[in-house]
């Protein structure tokens, strides 16, 4: 779901807690959960139930384009703290979401929701949304990528070569020309050097790993 960014750093959560194995939210409490957790001690119940429906609605695969503008202009909220909302609900629900049933038990998603100080009654309706009738279809929802959200269509590269005409030297300064087409048509260019290029390949290469690791890691802990 497209919503407003949060930036906020990661909190380091302890490797073992009192509920048992590692957290489903992984070793570290990812920003959006951690900047929503702050927010609702002193929100209204009903607001946080209908951004708690719309991202579940959203997981299911359906259009929240119309119900955000909606929630926005209802909801007696700054703009910024909704996002935070939206944004630290989907996080958390998709991590939640990824682990089957058998792997992260009720007990466990309850305790480790109490350990950040999430209100009681935020926990049941949590609870109730990863445990209860719903999960069949955002099971189906999280493996059909919603079609309302971009996503990149198709991806064009060239390699550009500049001369220089300088007097010191003539060298060859080759670029790469990128331009991502997204699935509303628009489109995205932009230039970057061979190093930057490089740089970023394997960036995404190591993260991408790390992802991995990380996953298998935490899914064997949580299955022990």
């Amino acid at each position: 779901m497209s919503v407003l960014g949060v930036a906020a750093p990661y909190l380091h959560l302890p490797a073992d807690s009192h509920s048992g194995g590692v957290s489903f939210l992984g070793t570290q409490l990812p920003p959006e959960v951690a900047a929503m957790a702050q927010l609702l001690g002193d929100l209204d119940r009903n607001t946080f139930r209908k951004c708690l429906k719309l991202v579940v609605s959203s997981l299911q695969g359906e259009d929240c384009r119309e119900a955000v503008q909606l929630l926005r202009a209802s909801a007696n909220l700054p703009e910024e703290q909704l996002g935070a909302l939206l944004a630290g609900l989907n996080r958390l629900l998709q991590q939640a979401l990824r682990l089957p049933p058998a792997s992260l038990k009720p007990e466990a998603f309850r305790d480790q929701l109490q350990e950040f100080c999430i209100p009681q009654d935020v926990v049941e309706d949590l609870a109730g949304v990863v445990f209860g009738s719903q999960r069949p279809l955002l099971d189906l929802g999280a493996r059909q990528p919603g079609a309302w959200l971009l996503h990149l269509a198709d991806l064009r590269w060239r390699v550009d070569v500049a001369i220089s005409t300088s007097a010191l030297a003539r060298s060859l300064q080759p670029s790469i020309l990128m331009q991502l087409e997204l699935s509303d048509g628009s489109a995205r260019r932009f230039e970057m050097s061979t190093a930057k290029f490089q740089e970023l390949r394997y960036s995404v290469a190591v993260v991408l790993k790390e992802m991995a690791d990380l996953e298998k890691r935490c899914e064997r802990k949580l299955q022990d």
